[in-house]
């Protein structure tokens, strides 16, 4: 079977700045009715891989390419207006001459009057802003003009949407409900989507697929589960949540740490590792005294801990540790309100199953 054609592939896609470079071979096919996360933290070359797909920034190497066609590389240059794609960046930039009716029908060129209304209509009342219709763009606060720019930016239904973390003028209470909006509308039109974000939350939210970047490189791509349980490297599970970090040496393969053995298969001699894991999967040990709940035996050997801070934290509290055996600091989350006095002794067990062993 032919597998079918991305609606957008970048191809060793490059950009450098004072012989520096910002976006470093990087490549992605992003297929109809898709949604892929370009995450990373800020200076990574996210936006600049987002503007050199849209047109307004040019590429110093490599290739874009729409339903199968080139639409740049070092020979081919299709400006911005003819590449179909829709753009939606954090300076969303409405026309302040012209009207919230006018704004989002700016790019409908085809229907007659009364369908292009009915259009622009429609998704003003799907992103909650039909009241507005009539009012300009000095009317209206941040977070109401980047919802006019949404639907500025999917009333001419492209066939790839470019969005540079368009929620983040929007509060809590209306971001979840308008991100879903969003997705709804694009999926139904089988748009491709790349979304650029740093927040991990909302990559996990939206997309069916993660691109990490880090450093001008994709470290890792896949679907979120994956990109989450199977991280390529320290940095990748610290960049989605707080980190345990324990150093151990390895000897015949096995890396000794206050929590038991732990395998570094191929591991040599003598070699420093790290075993990395998520304060979510650290457990206290009932057995031996904690208020938690009863060690598997999956969890292995339990290790002696003093509280040095305890938090409440909405639906969980955060409960920081000093290890007995070597000082190392270590964080836990338990669910509902936990709060040890500080200098509180505790039994620490890890889920081993949710560990992760990287070479320093």
């Amino acid at each position: 079977m032919t597998p079918p054609t991305p609606r957008l592939e970048i191809r060793n896609l490059r950009r450098s700045y004072g012989g520096r470079a910002v976006v470093d071979d990087v490549s992605l096919k992003i297929l109809p009715g898709q949604v892929t996360c370009l995450l990373g933290p800020s200076g990574c070359g996210k936006s600049t891989t987002l503007r050199m797909i849209a047109g307004v920034e040019k590429l110093d190497g490599g290739s874009i390419v729409v339903d199968g066609m080139v639409i740049a590389d070092a020979d081919t240059q299709i400006p911005p207006e003819r590449r179909e794609i829709g753009l939606m960046f954090q300076d969303f930039a409405l026309f302040p001459h012209l009207s919230v009716a006018d704004n989002v029908g700016f790019g409908l060129k085809a229907g007659s009057k009364a369908e292009r209304r009915m259009r622009i209509e429609e998704l003003l009342a799907r992103v909650d802003m039909l009241s507005f219709v009539d009012g300009y763009p000095h009317q209206l606060s941040g977070g109401e003009q980047q919802r006019v720019a949404l639907a500025r930016a999917l009333a001419p239904r492209p066939k790839i949407m470019l969005m540079d973390e368009p929620f983040s003028g929007l509060d809590n209470r209306l971001r979840d409900g308008i991100r879903d909006e969003t997705l709804s509308i694009l999926k139904e039109q089988d748009t491709a989507v790349l979304l650029v974000t740093h927040e991990p939350d909302e990559a996990m939210r939206m997309a069916d697929e993660i691109a990490l970047m880090r450093n001008g490189k994709i470290v890792q791509q896949g679907a979120p589960y994956n990109v989450y349980t199977r991280p390529v490297d320290r940095a990748a599970v610290s960049f989605f949540s707080d980190a345990n970090v324990l150093r151990a040496e390895v000897s015949g393969a096995l890396a000794r740490t206050p929590f038991g053995r732990f395998l570094a298969p191929g591991v040599p001699d003598g070699t420093l590792v790290d075993i990395v894991f998520r304060p979510q999967h650290v457990r206290i040990d009932f057995d031996r005294g904690g208020q938690g709940p009863a060690p598997t035996p999956s969890d292995g050997t339990a290790a002696r801990a003093v509280v040095s801070r305890a938090r409440f934290m909405g639906n969980e509290s955060l409960v920081e540790f000093h290890l007995d055996h070597d000082g190392s600091a270590l964080k836990a989350t338990v669910p509902n309100v936990f709060l040890p006095q500080p200098g509180t002794v505790l039994w620490l067990t890890i889920r081993r199953d949710r560990c992760f062993v990287f070479g320093v």
